[in-house]
């Protein structure tokens, strides 16, 4: 019993790392070369969970296999255009100029439900109202709507705005982000004295904080539970 647990936590182990190396990719935005790669991971981790009598070596051996013919095709589909384009096809436009291209669909066996599912998904029930449809390598199909169509934007209306950037975490579920603190240059002190000054004796109150580029605090603090009657 220890030695199938033992066995299926290295091969576990050895499955995450292999995820962490390829990347963070979702499962639809992978390209088919990855998609085949993770299938056969899945399978090879499998087997020798299962079977204590296969050696955990023959196990891992097809792992580290994979893992390296992976990285491989990575490198090559990074620096050279042809081979990207063997191993992960090309995009192909299927609808161009507010029209759909019949050919395309049928040399990718695409049909028009699909199209106009995709559509729909995208948040174009008229096909009149897109400028081009691509269809991805990935699979996902890209919508690029008549100009007639897109929202507005403040640059549309000539509108200056302010940049925005990204929040800084300073506090999830009650711990502190000590690196959040070091790269604002905050010190603990200022944020006990600005959890204080919302009603929070300590970070363990809150449950999410978070400072913006202007300088604004956001703190929501934890669900204080009932007890029940003993």
């Amino acid at each position: 019993m220890a030695i199938t647990v033992l066995r299926t936590l290295i091969l576990y182990g050895m499955v995450m790392l292999m995820m962490r190396v390829m990347g963070k990719r979702q499962l639809g935005e992978m390209q088919p070369f990855e998609l085949v790669v993770t299938i056969l991971v899945a399978d090879l981790a499998a087997v020798p969970m299962q079977d204590n009598d296969i050696p955990l070596l023959r196990g891992i051996l097809p792992l580290l296999t994979l893992l390296l013919a992976e990285l491989i095709f990575s490198y090559l589909t990074l620096h050279s255009t042809g081979i990207r384009r063997i191993i992960s096809g090309t995009p192909s436009v299927v609808v161009e100029n507010g029209k759909i291209v019949e050919t395309q669909l049928r040399r990718l066996r695409y049909n028009l439900n699909d199209l106009l599912e995709q559509l729909r998904l995208a948040g174009y029930a008229d096909i009149q109202d897109v400028e081009f449809a691509i269809l991805e390598t990935s699979g996902h199909l890209s919508v690029i709507p008549k100009s007639q169509k897109r929202p507005v934007t403040p640059a549309d209306l000539g509108v200056s705005t302010d940049y925005e950037g990204l929040p800084y975490t300073l506090v999830v579920d009650g711990k502190v982000n000590k690196q959040s603190l070091t790269k604002l240059r905050l010190t603990d002190e200022w944020l006990m004295k600005s959890l204080q000054e919302r009603g929070f004796s300590s970070p363990k109150q809150v449950l999410f904080a978070t400072l913006n580029t202007q300088g604004q605090l956001f703190i929501q603090g934890k669900e204080k539970l009932e007890k029940l009657p003993s």
